[in-house]
């Protein structure tokens, strides 16, 4: 039986490999953002990852904040396995239209269908609710300080994205913005 540690860590490569394989079925890029757009979400983004990647932090980034429970190790594997199964579910629905940048694609659809009814940027939530479960498996600050880093650097994409989004469907784009929530379904 694999640990509740095995089980984050295992989503976590399960996430990268298939992001990795998807990211050759993609359509052409027909525009893309500037480096510096890119850099603004990236940073954050990336110290996010690095402090979660990294085990060893000195005080008091390395404090527990929570306790190192069974129960709570296993609800921590068990959100991260959700936020997993969402984020497929939206990649595979997105399909050719992904990017790891912000950019348009050739052919471009807006895609309203899957989790895409619930949250307009549901790769982001689900990554967010994976991130969630490792932190409370973590139970360090760390955790804590990264789930911030990380979700600044989503909101920043994400606003690029529909900066993106409103200029190349300006008809059908503002509605979706009006009756599906960013983030969190009905909520955000």
């Amino acid at each position: 039986m694999p640990t509740t540690g095995e089980i984050i860590i295992t989503c976590w490569c399960i996430f990268v490999v298939v992001w990795w394989v998807a990211a050759y079925r993609t359509k052409r890029t027909a525009e893309k953002q500037s480096v510096a757009s890119m850099m603004a979400h990236r940073i954050p983004l990336g110290i996010g990852w690095w402090m979660m990647l990294i085990p060893k932090w000195p005080e008091p980034l390395n404090r527990h904040i929570l306790p190192r429970t069974a129960s709570l190790q296993i609800s921590g594997a068990v959100i991260c396995i959700v936020g997993l199964l969402f984020t497929l579910w939206a990649r595979r629905t997105l399909a050719g239209n992904w990017s790891s940048d912000v950019t348009f694609k050739q052919d471009h659809e807006l895609i309203r269908t899957g989790p895409y009814r619930f949250a307009r940027h549901p790769i982001y939530t689900g990554l967010l609710v994976m991130w969630v479960g490792t932190v409370i498996y973590v139970a360090e600050l760390r955790g804590v300080i990264s789930l911030l880093l990380v979700t600044i650097g989503f909101w920043i994409k994400l606003h690029q994205e529909e900066r993106l989004l409103l200029r190349h469907f300006p008809d059908s784009y503002p509605t979706y913005k009006r009756e599906v929530k960013a983030l969190v379904p009905f909520v955000v």
